[in-house]
């Protein structure tokens, strides 16, 4: 995923977002939703659809804790533009969620550390 993303920054924030957060990635309704994987050059690349994501999330297919929501509710606004409700979500993050988002914000932003 990284690769695919590699060079548009907001990607780049959304997918280290899941990366970070260890929870999605390892879902298997989350993967059939909205991952998809293509082969390019020989090697297999994965590429997130947070469109898909984010509709499968709201239509209630992808049932899940408020916590874990709003990581990937985030996630979906960063890169795809998609309506989060930020106060509603960062209410919902313990404070390890709330520092991977921070983060992410900042690398979407340029700033990285």
């Amino acid at each position: 995923m990284r690769a695919w993303a590699k060079g548009l920054l907001c990607l780049e924030a959304a997918v280290g977002l899941l990366i970070g957060h260890s929870t999605w990635l390892y879902r298997r309704d989350f993967l059939d939703a909205a991952v998809e994987l293509i082969t390019e050059s020989g090697r297999d690349i994965a590429f997130v659809d947070f469109t898909a994501a984010a509709d499968a999330l709201a239509s209630g297919g992808l049932p899940c804790s408020a916590g874990e929501k709003a990581v990937l509710q985030v996630a979906a606004g960063i890169a795809a533009g998609c309506p989060v409700n930020l106060q509603d979500a960062l209410m919902a993050m313990d404070a390890a969620n709330a520092a991977l988002v921070a983060n992410a914000v900042l690398h979407a932003a340029g700033a990285r550390r």
